[in-house]
């Protein structure tokens, strides 16, 4: 396998699968978020600085039945030109021979872009065809796409069969490699996990595997009080699993035979609704009254959790602590991403995957100030499950 680093690209094209899935108005078709572009621009920067140029090829939205203008990466192109600093272009075709002379011609120190992957059926198929008819564009095949790694379509899997020797990860895929490769294997203890969330039944793979390498687990958000219940406790209307209290009682068994430190929120602030105008009070998770329900942990439960991650030196937090989409409920969450933040600051590594929890730290202001924040929702979900992924599996064989 090629590393990227140390190949050369001077005279080549290489063909790039980014992560380009970003949010587009819906009225101006701009991209309202290039978080996943920025991401992409020091693999691309380092292609074109050694004398090479860049054929880009993503997906964005989800496009039903072929192509759709919403989802066009036309609507890109501006914003990747802005970030990378050099001339893009774009095909409206993806394999026909006018999209093949537009890359077999594309300047040195130029970028095109290729329509939308999934305007072709074929893509998701995981098309022999089609990934043949891709490799085309390129000499050298580049994965930079963490976010859909865990799934084997064309571009992301089968295409890798076409570059034998010239196969390598992007810099984004090596960092997210090696930050969940540090959490894993990590000799610096305590290791603590912040798994948050509304189901219990979304993270059991994960926490399964987890609870062979953690020394902390902090359970929150919505599944607080599935494990509240399976303890005994009253949680009036709170969202419950009722169908894995077991599970939730098996996870703690688990965690107690392996003398892992087990925090489950003992205060919640509890309202009359599921609303950011609802009456509210805080009170114990064991103990709500009918006709409330949990939606933020407490003071109590904030002081606990900051406790343990001062202590920690690896940290994985995946899923908020609470509903921090509202405005009254959002404290324990700010709270838990504060205490990372301080914990990295004294040398602590901080790794912060899964969606609502990369929502939530770039809301706050504070994806800088940890170790590592996850591009891949569902890839970084399978990775910390221990989960062959296509895309990575398909680089490193």
């Amino acid at each position: 396998m090629a590393k990227i680093d140390t190949y050369n690209f001077s005279k080549k094209r290489a063909l790039v699968r980014v992560d380009f899935n970003v949010p587009l108005d819906k009225n101006t078709l701009e991209v309202m978020d290039d978080t996943r572009i920025k991401a992409a621009v020091p693999t691309i920067t380092k292609i074109l600085n050694d004398g090479g140029s860049v054929v880009l090829m993503s997906h964005c939205g989800r496009p039903k039945s072929g192509p759709e203008n919403r989802f066009s990466l036309k609507h890109l192109v501006g914003t990747v030109e802005q970030l990378v600093g050099a001339k893009v272009h774009f095909s409206e075709e993806i394999v026909t021979e006018k999209s093949f002379e537009k890359s077999s011609n594309l300047p040195i120190g130029e970028v095109l872009l290729l329509e939308n992957l999934r305007f072709d059926p074929r893509e998701k198929a995981g098309n022999i065809e089609f990934s043949k008819a891709l490799s085309k564009h390129g000499d050298v095949y580049v994965n930079d796409a963490f976010g859909t790694a865990h799934r084997a379509h064309a571009s992301t899997s089968v295409i890798a069969k076409e570059f034998p020797e010239d196969k390598m990860f992007g810099y984004l895929i090596e960092k997210e490699i090696e930050s969940v490769s540090t959490l894993m294997k990590s000799g610096n203890r305590p290791v603590a996990a912040i798994i948050g969330g509304a189901k219990v039944s979304s993270k059991i793979n994960i926490i399964d595997n987890l609870l062979e390498k953690i020394d902390i687990l902090i359970i929150g958000g919505g599944m607080t009080y599935t494990f509240a219940k399976a303890q005994g406790g009253n949680i009036g209307d709170s969202v419950v699993e009722d169908d894995h209290i077991e599970t939730a009682r098996q996870i703690l068994r688990s965690a107690a035979e392996k003398n892992i430190d087990v925090i489950i929120p003992v205060d919640s602030v509890i309202a009359s609704s599921f609303s950011n105008d609802a009456e509210t009070q805080v009170v114990a998770t064991n103990s709500i009254p009918s006709g409330w329900m949990g939606l933020d942990v407490g003071p109590k439960t904030i002081s606990d959790v900051h406790e343990a991650i001062s202590k920690s030196k690896t940290i994985l937090w995946n899923g908020p602590m609470g509903v921090f989409e509202m405005a009254n409920f959002v404290t324990g969450t700010h709270e838990a991403a504060k205490s990372i933040v301080r914990a990295t600051q004294s040398g602590a590594f901080s790794l912060v995957g899964g969606g609502d929890s990369v929502a939530a730290i770039n809301l706050f202001g504070l994806s800088k100030e940890v170790s590592h924040v996850s591009t891949g929702g569902g890839a970084m979900l399978e990775f910390l499950e221990g989960k062959e992924l296509p895309g990575i599996k398909a680089i490193m064989s």
